[in-house]
């Protein structure tokens, strides 16, 4: 069997095993030491905006850790994107709360701003005024932050920006995940860049920047011993991690071209198959770091499925996966408030990601292709 083509693995850089050499010489092994620190700094200046990072063990600590600072807790309800991967909407139930969640609009496939607006108005009517509103940039794509905004602004909500899969990705020139109250980074290894496992959260203020890090390690109160006042977590980004993260810093404009030009690529490979649609930016707007490229099959014009291809990659090797399964329509959170249409409904049931990493080959979008043309006959 030909060697697997993944859908988006891990990419060195070379220089990562310096900073991990450079902690082991200095004995820096634990959640905090120059890594960390420079780690984060590369991140601030990397983001242009005035905010400050905190780096944490994953995107989903620093999700759960923006729901705390933004003071949810039991009984509330947090309005959540539902076309998204199930780490933004479980720290949600951590916290005691109940989702809400919203229907995607079709251009950039986030949260639908006039749905959103519809919830907000419908659960003040019933006498929940959700504590916070969490948004996505699915698979880099930067969701209508303007409309988004305008909408949590005039409610007095505050934004969580889940920029997990959007590192690099920007709407009018700004940086994702400098738009919120807080952002939220993954660098999971299957993303942009990667720690092994890890986050941060993107803090407007050192203060809110100083309350993550005193709750993302254990909350310990400022006394010779062991005194904690309120209950903490174990959530700091480990000094090694770190170092893989500044390794990998170097490298991540040249990762984001090689993610676009796998769009790119997609978009050569599809333009004469009818019935195929690219995920791409709608307007200039948008600049998308195509984390993972995408494509929606109209089974009506080609004659075939999401499945079909799927299957037919799968036969050679190589992985492909449906888009995300919205969050309303998860077993875990079947009981809880939907509002908006079917728009995520039709992505989930026509949706596939395709290959997208920064590391593929020729010889491996070679294959890919000659599998596109073989089950579309083109």
């Amino acid at each position: 069997m030909e060697n697997k083509i993944w859908l988006s693995s891990p990419h060195m850089g070379g220089n990562e095993l310096k900073y991990i050499h450079e902690a082991f010489d200095a004995n820096w092994v634990a959640p905090l030491g120059p890594n960390v620190n420079g780690f984060e700094a590369d991140l601030e200046h990397y983001l242009k905006a005035d905010i400050k990072v905190a780096a944490l063990s994953a995107g989903t600590a620093a999700l759960h850790l923006a729901l705390i600072e933004c003071d949810v807790r039991q009984g509330d309800e947090v309005i959540c994107q539902s076309m998204t991967f199930s780490a933004s909407a479980n720290p949600i139930a951590y916290q005691g709360a109940t989702p809400v969640f919203v229907d995607s609009e079709p251009d950039t496939w986030n949260i639908c701003p006039v749905a959103l607006e519809e919830a907000i108005k419908d659960r003040i009517e019933k006498g929940k005024t959700p504590k916070a509103i969490i948004a996505v940039h699915l698979y880099g794509m930067p969701f209508k932050a303007d409309e988004v905004l305008a909408v949590a602004n005039k409610y007095n909500i505050p934004v969580i920006e889940d920029a997990a899969e959007a590192l690099g990705s920007t709407y009018n020139g700004k940086a994702c995940g400098t738009f919120g109250r807080f952002g939220v980074l993954s660098f999971n290894g299957n993303k942009i860049i990667t720690t092994s496992g890890g986050g941060a959260l993107v803090c407007r203020t050192q203060e809110d920047k100083d309350q993550t890090v005193f709750l993302s390690t254990q909350a310990r109160d400022n006394a010779p011993h062991y005194q904690h006042s309120q209950i903490g977590y174990n959530y700091r980004m480990s000094n090694i991690c770190a170092g893989i993260g500044r390794g990998q810093m170097e490298v991540l404009n040249d990762r984001v071209k090689a993610r676009r030009k796998m769009n790119e690529f997609y978009k050569e490979l599809f333009k004469d198959i009818d019935g195929i649609t690219l995920f791409t930016e709608s307007t200039e707007e948008y600049y998308s770091n195509h984390w993972l490229s995408a494509i929606l099959i109209n089974p009506e014009v080609t004659g075939k499925t999401r499945e079909d291809l799927r299957l037919a990659f799968l036969e050679d090797n190589i992985e492909s996966r449906p888009l995300w399964k919205p969050m309303h329509l998860q077993p875990v959170f079947a009981k809880t408030p939907y509002y908006g249409g079917k728009v995520s409904e039709e992505l989930f049931k026509n949706g596939l990601c395709l290959p997208s990493g920064s590391n593929l080959t020729d010889e491996e979008r070679n294959r890919i292709a000659s599998k596109v043309k073989e089950v579309f006959g083109k």
